[in-house]
């Protein structure tokens, strides 16, 4: 089995979704640092592969992280995606979904609703699928 590099598409970018993943959603972030990276570093590819630019050598795979049913509903399910370079025995963490709303989270506190965490600029439009779903859910 091949031991892998993991290294970085943009770390700086990387990191800011890192550190918001661990203050907002601690069991994602526990299960990738303590269970997903390692298994990357002993040449488990793990997830979905996506795409592949054979020009290029690389593939880009999506691993879903475990996240709470509600936010996933709101937000969308949060992923890790990377991209494993085989000539080189290495993978490049591209970047983790949903972006934008951890992104809002780095820079700014979060506010939550019923539990979920909404976006500022998006704060109307999440409390009502938030709504939605609970009474989706109450029926």
């Amino acid at each position: 089995m091949n031991n892998y590099i993991l290294d970085y598409v943009n770390e700086n970018e990387f990191k800011k979704l890192e550190r918001a993943l661990k203050k907002y959603n601690m069991g994602a972030f526990k299960e990738l640092n303590f269970n997903y990276y390692p298994a990357l570093r002993n040449g488990e590819i793990l997830g979905v592969k996506v795409s592949q630019n054979k020009k290029a050598g690389y593939e880009v795979y999506e691993l879903k992280l475990p996240s709470d049913k509600r936010f996933a509903q709101v937000h969308g399910e949060v992923k890790l995606i990377y991209k494993l370079l085989r000539s080189t025995n290495t993978i490049l963490l591209d970047t983790i979904t949903p972006t934008e709303i951890l992104l809002e989270g780095h820079r700014s506190e979060l506010s939550t609703y019923k539990g979920v965490m909404i976006s500022k600029t998006n704060a109307s439009k999440d409390k009502f699928k938030i709504d939605l779903l609970s009474m989706l859910q109450d029926r």
